[in-house]
């Protein structure tokens, strides 16, 4: 696999304006003022974090009201503007196959999981790794850094990468040599990922909030949220709790969602596990993953990691829309994920 990545030479991120066509859904909302909506407006709008025509038509009137200076009457003129520059309707499933061309795969590292995912990491969508500790989730992150500053012909996402850290556990140590094994430069591919650590579910909720300034102006391709429950988990661990948690992470799933879609990145999301006591006599300690049927439904492609033999590790389609249940095995070296060895 590492054969494939050589000599390219060092990173070169293309601008926004000279990467692959991307659709109308990507237009930028000052595009609105050609049609009649005043700058001031625009630029209200661009404060509460809306930057895409795409992004705009995923509020809801009620929230779009509820942004200091904008009436009714206002929200509207800009949500007809705004649908003369975006399909909000139907569209023919030849029209959706063509706007489906947009959808980039980041190679994971290895040949096998890559063949397993359809050809990687795709972006305008979620994939949810879980697994026990030290199956391998984390790794694939610091590895998706990397893969994603690759050149699209080099199955890279030619793009930045936006890292919240939930767990304190990335390692910009841990980027070099997987920079070094696809011939790139340390510092430059460093310099490519801004890192947030986050300590409440507020905090990693406002994180999100704040990307979508940087992605409307930087070419992004991956954002990774490691992991997406485990704050959720602290700051709602009272009785009663539950109900109000879920309701607080289907927000923040719901933003992730529209991240994706609105900026065509990839999102990677890792996720724990919890124990199973349905999960059947014939298994033993048996484990899913958290976050319940909120988390569950989010999720564009799900991916359940477990340890094998050393350094191997075992990455299986847990439900996927497009993709059959199936198993690749794949190796932790210290270059990043990779083909395991025989």
């Amino acid at each position: 696999m590492a054969a494939r990545f050589e000599d390219h030479g060092q990173l070169q991120l293309l601008e926004r304006d000279e990467t692959e066509e991307e659709e109308d859904c990507f237009e930028a909302i000052d595009k609105l003022i050609s049609l009649g909506i005043n700058a001031g407006d625009i630029k209200k709008l661009q404060d509460a974090g809306i930057y895409t025509c795409n992004g705009l038509m995923m509020h809801t009137k009620k929230n779009l009201t509820g942004i200091k200076g904008l009436s009714e009457a206002k929200v509207d003129k800009i949500c007809e503007a705004a649908e003369k520059v975006v399909n909000t309707g139907y569209m023919t499933g030849s029209d959706l196959m063509l706007r489906r061309k947009a959808v980039i795969r980041i190679t994971t590292g290895s040949q096998a999981l890559d063949e397993l995912l359809g050809g990687g990491i795709e972006t305008l969508a979620i994939t949810e790794a879980f697994g026990e500790f030290r199956s391998g989730k984390t790794q694939l992150a610091h590895t998706l850094c990397v893969s994603t500053q690759l050149p699209i012909n080099l199955h890279g996402g030619n793009g930045k990468v936006a890292y919240i850290d939930t767990e304190g556990t990335f390692r910009p140590d841990r980027i070099v040599p997987i920079a070094e094994r696809f011939g790139m430069d340390p510092s430059a591919v460093l310099d490519n990922i801004i890192y947030a650590r986050a300590y409440t579910y507020e905090h990693q909720y406002n994180l999100l909030l704040g990307l979508a300034a940087k992605m409307s102006e930087e070419p992004f391709r991956l954002l990774i949220v490691d992991s997406v429950i485990a704050l959720f988990r602290v700051d709602f661990s009272g009785r009663g709790e539950l109900a109000e948690r879920q309701q607080k992470l289907a927000q923040m799933l719901s933003r992730l969602t529209k991240i994706a879609e609105e900026f065509n990145v990839a999102v990677y999301m890792t996720n724990q596990v919890i124990a199973d006591p349905g999960g059947g006599v014939f298994i033993s300690d048996p484990k899913k993953p958290a976050g319940g049927h909120v988390l569950a439904h989010a999720a564009t492609i799900r991916l359940m990691l477990r340890k094998g033999k050393g350094e191997q590790r075992v990455c299986k389609i847990f439900d996927a829309p497009n993709l059959p249940e199936a198993e690749a095995v794949f190796q932790i070296t210290p270059g990043g994920i990779a083909d395991a060895k025989d």
